[in-house]
């Protein structure tokens, strides 16, 4: 197949696929439609259906590495000015860049490569519910459901990275933080004590903190506290609030655990009272691990010989630590254009979609043996 004709079919599926609507919790169609086209062209028995999830067996090779090229279905909300359409060298649509990109490469790349020949046992995994909350994400279950996706040598997900290798991933938790005082009408302040000033020294703190480099692998981490949201309890706008929550995401390296997160989050916490008499706690509400680099496996080596634009490490989250914390290596790859994720009038560069297929085509279709 000529250039030209790649192109044309990896645009057309990702027309295809960014036209049918995904929003988080709302995958079924398009699950449904990915599940048809790959039962046609390899066989009802290749492709296994768990809930608005997806493992498909491209090619079971015993004795040879053992690759998963992962991708999650659904996409944030995002606002755009039209529909779902191509502008000169960019396809614009919900979830274009983030990530039916990296999905469209992976349907074409099971569908095109000579699966006789193919020297590795590859395996796709499409799952549902990744932009939410980590506890509601599917890709948990599908670990513990299935035996297969534990016993991988490399798996890649195929996050917006403009085809750059991304190493790793950042941990991230979310934390309330509650500042308690005491009611009292507007006009009389005295009366009471105001929940609002007991956060002062603590978004100070916040701040006047510094990011913190940790390097791993030889590879950068960049440690990140920052206040998000912020809400009284609303009593009403001429009363003291007696309550004052602040929502803090930690972003932190690896090998740290989340445990180790919400405690230097209470730390700050104490830290930063000063006077007696403030009352704080600390409620985490959503934990991620972070995920290592894995700079120095052989795969990982390979796969930063087949043609990627560069190494990186990932600053946020993504699944890769899921597969970490089975024991399974895992990196960030994908043609996504990585700055358009959840943004208004999201879209991709279609120029990158048949590079990132050409460099996992390299790396599939000529690594060395295990």
């Amino acid at each position: 197949m000529s250039d030209a004709a790649l192109s044309a079919a990896l645009r057309d599926t990702l027309l295809s696929i960014t036209q049918i609507p995904s929003l988080i919790g709302e995958e079924k169609a398009l699950c449904d439609h990915v599940q048809a086209r790959l039962q046609k062209s390899l066989g009802a028995a290749a492709v296994t259906r768990f809930n608005d999830s997806l493992v498909v067996r491209v090619c079971e090779r015993a004795g040879a590495p053992k690759i998963a090229l992962v991708g999650h279905l659904d996409v944030v909300r995002t606002s755009h000015d039209g529909p779902v359409r191509i502008e000169g060298t960019r396809l614009y649509g919900p979830g274009a860049a983030d990530m039916k990109s990296g999905l469209a490469v992976m349907i074409e790349l099971a569908e095109r490569l000579d699966r006789a020949s193919l020297p590795c046992d590859l395996t796709l995994v499409f799952y549902e519910r990744e932009e939410g909350p980590y506890a509601e994400n599917m890709l948990g279950p599908m670990l513990e459901h299935f035996p297969l996706l534990r016993s991988f040598d490399l798996a890649i997900c195929l996050e917006p990275s403009d085809n750059n290798l991304q190493l790793g991933c950042m941990g991230s938790i979310h934390a309330t933080v509650r500042f308690r005082g005491r009611t009292s009408h507007s006009a009389r302040p005295w009366q009471g004590d105001n929940a609002l000033y007991k956060s002062i020294g603590f978004l100070q703190a916040l701040c006047q903190r510094a990011p913190h480099d940790v390097t791993l692998d030889g590879h950068l981490f960049r440690e990140v506290m920052s206040p998000t949201l912020a809400q009284t309890t609303g009593r009403g706008r001429n009363v003291i609030p007696d309550e004052f929550d602040i929502n803090v995401n930690y972003r932190f390296a690896p090998p740290r655990k989340p445990e180790d997160a919400v405690a230097d989050i209470a730390a700050l916490v104490e830290a930063s009272k000063g006077e007696a008499g403030v009352a704080a706690s600390v409620e985490p509400t959503d934990l991620s691990p972070a995920g290592r680099p894995h700079a120095n496996h052989p795969l990982v080596k390979w796969l930063t010989e087949c043609g990627v634009v560069g190494v990186q490490t990932k600053q946020a989250w993504t699944d890769v630590a899921r597969f970490d914390a089975v024991g399974v290596p895992a990196v960030n790859f994908g043609p996504g254009t990585q700055n358009q994720a959840h943004q208004r009038n999201e879209y991709t560069e279609l120029g990158l979609l048949a590079d990132g297929y050409a460099i996992l085509q390299r790396f599939l279709t000529g690594m060395p043996p295990a």
